[in-house]
């Protein structure tokens, strides 16, 4: 069988496999197109409403073209190897929570949605039987002899930061500043197992690192997208206690289990039964929550959700240095006498937190290496700095913010 489907970034994309046809139809995968790729980062810029379901078919796309180029450079890809790649990329965000990374800490403690994802490649994987997806899920796991397909998976230009990079991008209207993703895969090649990339790709490497930071410091880190997901992880923290106090909240059966319950890495790994939960939470029961939240009698509750559905964010500083706990304090009582509440009550309209920005970690032992015309082998690192000073890149920039409802 095939399907084609089309993507406005890449173009068609055609699905030739009936193994990866039925992980693309399949519930779990399903799932992700009710979940929005950069959270509630549209409420900033509008057009950003693409899913994780986008992505992760731009994943499969540019998954297959990089194997493609490997074989043609005459590298040894089998076709169990190809289909696990292909499965495994389309997989590897399924463990996102509602909004994406927004509540990812917020519904589950100390655990992340690569933890997940692999708790769903196993449920997914006794429910086909076989062990079709042994491999894909070695490859997740970083643990398959053949190190450069699991880099493919995940590394620091990996298959996945290709697609959200020139996908984010696109849906932003920042096309004049976008980069060609399957130009940056031509230029990769295997050696000695690892990936590297040939000098003659270096341009493009260093035009990848320039649009991730543009687009840290224009999007992802954006004030305003970090104050309107503060304001939905304070709701949601008054959410829970309510709940838990008893207090009649409406929220969807399975929103309800995770504010009720206790779940944390240990409970989730015990208890796979938590997936069915899981797998019924998307965008649209936080959105009908939020709309029923905004006339609720608590004056918490219906401010922030209020503040979220006319978009009126709270307010913002920013430095470089921490907050002085009592400027911060201080600010918490003005609130609390503003809007005539308890000081304890003013914590969930007041909140400070730090960010950091690291465009390329030149600590990692992911770095990526460079293919000379000679075929010595250096880290990206040791380029001069006339042709890439990855230092531009590597220093991290910490950010403080203080928010709070005026």
């Amino acid at each position: 069988m095939s399907c084609e489907i089309n993507d406005p970034v890449f173009g068609v994309i055609n699905i030739n496999d009936k193994f990866i046809y039925s992980i693309i139809q399949h519930l779990y995968f399903q799932r992700l197109m009710r979940i929005k790729q950069l959270g509630l980062a549209y409420f900033i810029y509008p057009t950003l409403k693409h899913s994780r379901m986008d992505h992760s078919l731009g994943a499969m796309y540019l998954m297959s073209k990089a194997i493609y180029s490997l074989r043609f450079k005459g590298h040894i890809i089998t076709q169990e190897e190809e289909q696990a790649a292909l499965a495994c990329i389309l997989m590897h965000d399924l463990g996102h929570t509602p909004f994406s990374h927004t509540l990812e800490k917020v519904l589950i403690k100390n655990i992340s949605h690569e933890e997940i994802s692999l708790l769903l490649m196993l449920k997914i994987n006794k429910m086909i039987g076989e062990g079709s997806l042994n491999l894909a899920i070695e490859l997740l796991k970083n643990e398959y002899k053949k190190k450069f397909l699991c880099q493919l998976i995940s590394c620091q230009i990996d298959i996945d930061r290709l697609d959200n990079l020139r996908r984010d991008s696109f849906f932003c209207g920042f096309a004049d500043l976008n980069i060609d993703p399957e130009c940056i895969i031509k230029t990769l090649d295997v050696r000695n197992g690892s990936l590297v990339v040939d000098i003659k790709g270096v341009s493009l490497i260093k035009d990848f690192f320039m649009l991730r930071k543009f687009m840290f410091l224009k999007v992802y880190f954006n004030k305003a997208v970090i104050v309107i997901e503060k304001m939905l992880i304070r709701l949601f923290d008054r959410a829970r206690i309510l709940v838990q106090q008893g207090v009649n909240l409406f929220v969807s059966p399975s929103l309800y289990y995770f504010f009720y319950e206790k779940i944390d890495k240990e409970t989730l790994m015990n208890n796979l039964q938590i997936v069915e939960h899981f797998i019924n939470l998307c965008d649209d029961d936080i959105l009908s929550a939020i709309e029923v939240w905004s006339r609720h009698s608590d004056k918490i509750i219906s401010l922030l959700s209020n503040h979220l559905l006319h978009r009126k964010l709270f307010q913002i500083e920013i430095k470089s240095t921490p907050f002085d706990i009592m400027y911060v304090y201080e600010k918490q009582k003005q609130i609390a006498n503003m809007y005539h509440i308890s000081l304890q009550e003013a914590s969930y309209l007041v909140c400070n937190d730090e960010a950091i920005i690291n465009v390329y970690d030149n600590e990692s032992n992911d770095g990526i290496n460079i293919l000379y015309e000679n075929e010595t082998i250096q880290n990206i690192s040791k380029l001069p700095d006339d042709v890439l000073n990855i230092k531009n890149f590597s220093e991290k920039i910490k950010k403080y913010y203080l928010y709070y409802i005026t």
